[in-house]
Order: structure tokens, then sequence, then C-alpha cells
């Protein structure tokens, strides 16, 4: 008996600029994943926590091809939700023999199962557990300034990863409360000679795009 085909939930697919991180900027295609082991009350994709539709891998693939024409770029995002609850090693490799770069977004608790080209790894609270293999795996960490967050965790993610893997503080969008902590961090581990922290906000939400 023939095995049905595979088939990822997907919440969309879109063509933007990247808004996070060391790549913002840069026009991307984004392929959104439904599923999340996590519940954040800061969350600014709730709707990817559940649902979504199935799609087959050629699908998902002659879609991003048509955000290609509307955008034409090198980089396809995987972002969720949590896109490592879903089995994305056939989605991966078909991206890549299609000839894009791949990125990852991930909250960094879960095995890395796939081979990416950058991995933006953003730990979450409450104990900002970090999967082993991401310590050299990670292109960058990401930190959502929240409530939890304090300088003590900041010096243990830089303990943890390689000086040369930047720290991003990121304030949360529109919460006045977490960009001043944000900045008052960075002053303390530039005084506490944290090195490469940085602090980025989220270009897309100043621009109002996707």
């Amino acid at each position: 008996m023939m095995r049905p085909p595979l088939t990822l939930k997907i919440v969309e697919i879109f063509a933007s600029l990247q808004g996070e991180g060391l790549r913002q900027g840069e026009p991307t295609i984004f392929v959104r994943l439904a599923g999340c082991n996590f519940r954040c009350s800061f969350c600014d994709t709730k709707k990817a926590w559940r649902g979504g539709q199935e799609k087959k891998i050629e699908e998902i693939i002659a879609e991003i091809l048509n955000e290609h024409k509307k955008l034409p770029t090198l980089w396809v995002c995987l972002t969720g939700g949590e896109p490592l609850l879903q089995p994305l090693r056939p989605l991966a490799r078909a991206i890549k023999e299609a000839g894009f770069y791949l990125q990852i977004e991930t909250n960094g608790s879960l095995k890395p199962s796939v081979l990416a080209d950058w991995w933006t790894v953003s730990p979450k609270p409450p104990d900002f557990y970090l999967h082993p293999e991401f310590k050299k795996k990670a292109k960058e960490i990401k930190l959502v300034v929240t409530r939890e967050l304090n300088l003590e965790i900041i010096r243990r993610f830089r303990r943890l990863v390689p000086e040369k893997t930047p720290i991003i503080l990121q304030p949360q969008s529109a919460r006045r409360w977490s960009e001043k902590k944000a900045l008052f961090l960075i002053k303390a581990g530039c005084q506490h000679q944290i090195k490469n922290l940085r602090l980025m906000i989220q270009l897309h939400r100043q621009l109002q795009i996707p």
C-alpha cells in the first residue's frame, strides 16, 4: 500500500523584508508553519499556535516560486510557531534544490533536525532552555526583552555560545517599558563587559509590513 504524500501544516506563505536579527532588511520569502510548544503572552503571531492548512511539499514550493516572481530573492525563512515541531527535512531539501538559501527561526528547545544556512535562535522564558546542538549552530541568539529577562540570563548565554555569535536584545513592539528595559540591559551589559551584545527593534513593525 502506498504511503500518502507528506504534508505540512502551513499558516501562510508571503514575501516581505526580514524584520529581525542580523538579516534585517533583506528581501525574504516566509513560510509560517503551524504549531508551537510555547504559549508566550508576548507572542505576536498567536495565529500560528494551531490550525494551518495541510499542504504537500510540491504545493509549498510552487507558492514559494510564485512569491519569488513578486519579490525576487535568494532567501526563504521557515518560521512559526515552532517549525521544528513538524518534519522539515523534505521541505528543506526541496527549498535548497530550488536554489534558495534557508533560514529557520526557532525557540531553540528542540533538536535541529535539518540542515540550514542560517539559524535564528530565540530561547523563551521562563527557563530560556537552549538545545546543546544550537550552541555552535546558531548564527544569532535573539532575546525578547520580557519581564523575566535579566543581566544574569544574558551573561549565561554569552558563556554558552561562541563570542562571535551576537546576542540581540529585542524590545517588545509598542511596549515602552520593554524598550526602556532593553536600553538599561545593553548599558549594563557593556559595563559588565558582555561582548557582542546588540539592541535591535522589529523593522517590519516600524514599516507596518507583513
